[in-house]
């Protein structure tokens, strides 16, 4: 763990005055032990986390449990439930005695292996903040009832509150896997050809994704009458002369996620939609310009409303204007005028730089981005 990120969790247990935390969904697992992509159940939570002052420990599912050492994820102590169905090597590496030596200990249920991790660490009578965001009810009192003398408080909003403010190695992973989504993206566009399907497109930017180092998430690729649905999944739709595409794209590198939103034209624009781009662009400019050290993310989505609608868009254009992006590829803040804005400020951390997405003629004729 970086001294960034012991220093933000260790302001949010004063903060709550908190003996510990205790992350449960993917991406707060991940900022507390630098890990991601284990194995998660489809409802509640197998996979915890563990910080204390003293002490981190994680909890997984036993098959997790050899991956864990390869990587050599750091934490002070191991814990794991259920069991591993595997046969174990003759000749015994030091990391194979490690993976045994959690697997013997296993616990029968990830609740008992979480106060198995507890122990660990120290904590004794204190209050410990439980991350709510992966349990269900029935988890949850599960959790609580097992927890004897100890106090559980709900706790992902201070673990939120420590990742809003991203250190400089986060910020350098959020500006490559940005840079990746684009160029894998702008790779796509000048791909772009008659009879190429939503599909084909969604294929040739994961392999991109893939080629630089990364990792892809879902990527939305809506083309001609399709491209109003909010999130729809890639089909089998061609590419028409006149159609628009809309993108909205994501990779991560190294766990934090680059998200980019794009919209191209097969040919020359209709005038409404040139009219459209204008507006959104010149909202994105004045957005950009707004960003600064103490202004809120509230101020900044004004902005861009602001000068969108006095360029001649409604107000439903502005429905959704940004988001927080870091371990999740969607996280907080997310501000739409229309339903209330954060006047939580902005730190000197944040990377400001200017987005690629100005009008401009791409290398194959008729492709506009």
């Amino acid at each position: 763990m970086y001294p960034h990120q012991t220093e933000r969790l260790t302001e949010a247990l004063t903060r709550g005055r908190l003996g510990a935390l205790v992350a449960t969904s993917p991406d707060n697992v991940a900022y507390l032990t630098g890990r991601s992509g284990f194995t998660e159940g489809l409802h509640d939570a197998r996979t915890f986390a563990v910080f204390t002052p003293k002490a981190t420990a994680l909890v997984v599912p036993a098959i997790d449990v050899p991956a864990v050492v390869a990587e050599a994820v750091d934490v002070d102590h191991v814990v794991c439930h259920g069991e591993l169905a595997a046969a174990f090597p003759e000749r015994q590496s030091a990391e194979v005695r490690r993976i045994q030596e959690i697997v013997s200990a296993t616990a029968s249920s990830p609740a008992d292996a979480l106060v198995a991790a507890l122990a660990l660490t120290g904590i004794r009578g204190e209050s410990v903040g439980l991350d709510e965001s992966r349990l269900g009810p029935a988890a949850w009192q599960d959790l609580v009832g097992r927890l004897s003398g100890l106090e559980a408080v709900p706790a992902a909003e201070h673990l939120a509150e420590a990742r809003r403010v991203k250190s400089p190695y986060e910020i350098e992973c959020l500006d490559r896997a940005l840079r990746i989504a684009e160029e894998a993206l702008d790779v796509v566009i000048q791909a772009l050809e008659r009879g190429m399907t939503e599909r084909d497109a969604a294929m040739l930017y994961a392999g991109e994704i893939v080629k630089r180092g990364a990792t892809p998430l879902r990527a939305v690729v809506a083309m001609g009458d399709r491209t109003w649905i909010p999130a729809p999944r890639p089909t089998d739709r061609a590419l028409r002369s006149g159609d628009l595409v809309r993108f909205d794209v994501s990779a991560t590198h190294r766990g934090y996620c680059g998200s980019v939103a794009r919209t191209a034209v097969f040919g020359e624009p209709a005038p409404q939609a040139e009219r459209a781009y204008l507006a959104l662009q010149a909202g994105l400019e004045a957005a950009s310009d707004a960003v600064r050290p103490g202004a809120s993310a509230g101020q900044i989505v004004e902005t861009a409303a602001r000068v969108i609608m006095a360029e001649g868009l409604p107000r439903d254009a502005c429905r959704l204007l940004g988001h927080g992006i870091g371990l999740a590829s969607s996280s907080g803040p997310s501000s739409p005028p229309a339903a209330g804005r954060s006047s939580r400020p902005v730190r000197s951390s944040v990377s400001k730089r200017r987005t690629t997405t100005s009008a401009r003629w791409g290398s194959r004729s008729g492709i506009r981005f």
